[in-house]
């Protein structure tokens, strides 16, 4: 029953996903100018993933003291086991880094401008006030939305929602387009971008065989045999995906409007 339910769900989410993997903004990437503008935007959606996925492990586990059992064993694993590969994962040299710490270091090598989210991290951390947060430090309007949608499913508390989010609306999402986009200009710019080439390719490995495997799991022993949190569950997935379609149209209207700006000799054609 419940892998059936699962099934529907990829059924009814297929074509959000499809425009999604199709978005015009893989397209419209075609420098490493272009990548650093996609990554300015990224690096608060690989953020917030974090806070997502802190966020299902304090609910589904005990991570205060005195310790006591907490809901399914399985359960516990299976989450425990999602935070240790994407909290300390592995950099190229060996050294552990969360995801996001690997996704600084990769806008750093490729000159992509990290201090609006080190600053919206600094004051978030400082005062805990997303909205001074987001004004300190310019974080693009779809970004910003972005973010708060995925504070609003942790803020719901409800476990089953912020696992199908985490599940569906994030997991399993880079189209091979743009994969092979980015070993293109990899080709032309390895001491730009093998850092993002290597996140990229850590994230299909790790996160969209092994990571995504258990996150199904999860989702479908939260869930149980309770169809009202399966419709529930759906329509935040839905919600989830839309939001990533909004992300993507936020960066390929910034990527058009600086080609607009271009003197005319200068604009590139977006195909």
């Amino acid at each position: 029953m419940m892998n059936q339910r699962i099934e529907q769900i990829k059924k009814g989410i297929e074509p959000l996903r499809e425009e999604i993997i199709n978005h015009k903004v893989y397209a419209a990437i075609q420098s490493v100018e272009d990548i650093r503008v996609f990554m300015q935007y990224h690096v608060f959606a690989v953020w917030d993933f974090m806070s997502l996925l802190k966020a299902l492990q304090t609910n589904l586990t005990c991570t205060s003291v005195p310790w006591f059992p907490k809901g399914s064993a399985e359960t516990r694993y299976l989450i425990n086991e999602i935070v240790a590969g994407e909290e300390s994962d592995v950099d190229r040299e060996g050294v552990r880094k969360s995801h996001f710490e690997l996704y600084l270091d990769a806008m750093q090598q490729c000159g992509a401008d990290t201090l609006p989210i080190e600053t919206f991290i600094a004051e978030l951390k400082e005062t805990g006030d997303f909205d001074r947060a987001f004004t300190r430090s310019g974080t693009p309007k779809a970004a910003e939305d972005f973010v708060r949608f995925t504070f609003d499913v942790i803020a719901s508390n409800r476990e089953h929602l912020q696992s199908a989010v985490f599940t569906f609306g994030r997991e399993d999402l880079i189209p091979g387009m743009f994969m092979s986009i980015i070993d293109d200009l990899h080709t032309k710019f390895p001491d730009n971008l093998s850092i993002f080439k290597y996140y990229l390719e850590r994230h299909i490995e790790v996160d969209g065989d092994h990571h995504s495997n258990l996150a199904l799991q999860m989702t479908a022993n939260l869930c149980g045999d309770n169809e009202q949190y399966w419709q529930e569950a759906e329509q935040a997935i839905r919600q989830a995906l839309q939001k990533r379609i909004d992300l993507w149209d936020g960066v390929y209207n910034e990527l058009t409007e600086k080609r607009l700006n271009q003197a005319p000799e200068e604009v590139v054609t977006i195909v």
